[in-house]
């Protein structure tokens, strides 16, 4: 249902309210929910879900919506290293193979190195690097941030876009 739930605008309130679904939304739900590692939870309530199974979870939601960008805002915060692997990864697998650009926040340039292909660095508002997450060495991160390439960075706003316009990170 949660997940179905991403198909609102195609409804009208009377079939929302009353959570019918047709077999069509009921089949696209699971599929994305199995391609996303989460299909097991198909039957559980949102709350009872680890964080990084919500987040999946969220992303499928985002999915039953054919969305020609996805936005995700620190979709990893407060997670654990599995999890926000899951997370990215399930964000890259969108970018690659449905051709979709994600445009992500994120608090750590390892992450928006391993898995951006560009990287948009502000601090206090204006735009300090703008490249290749390749180009993102560890003395660049220094002179930039002040810190080393694999330290979050506090205040920082990181975008990451994964997607038809080459990956991106805003840190």
């Amino acid at each position: 249902t949660n997940v179905i739930l991403g198909r609102l605008n195609n409804q009208s309130t009377l079939r929302s309210c009353l959570k019918f679904f047709t077999k069509e939304e009921r089949y696209h739900a699971l599929s994305l929910l199995d391609r996303f590692g989460v299909s097991e939870t198909a039957l559980q309530r949102a709350e009872t879900l680890s964080g990084g199974q919500q987040q999946r979870v969220a992303i499928c939601r985002a999915m039953m919506q054919e969305p020609k960008i996805v936005l995700a805002d620190e979709p990893i915060a407060s997670l654990d290293p599995l999890n926000a692997r899951l997370v990215m990864e399930s964000l890259l697998s969108i970018n690659r193979e449905e051709k979709i650009t994600v445009i992500s926040n994120l608090h750590t340039l390892d992450t928006a190195r391993t898995y951006c292909d560009r990287v948009i660095g502000m601090r206090q508002g204006e735009v300090v690097f703008d490249a290749p997450s390749s180009d993102l060495t560890d003395e660049m991160a220094r002179e930039i941030y002040g810190a080393e390439a694999d330290e979050a960075f506090e205040g920082s706003i990181t975008s990451t876009s994964l997607g038809n316009a080459p990956k991106q990170a805003v840190g």
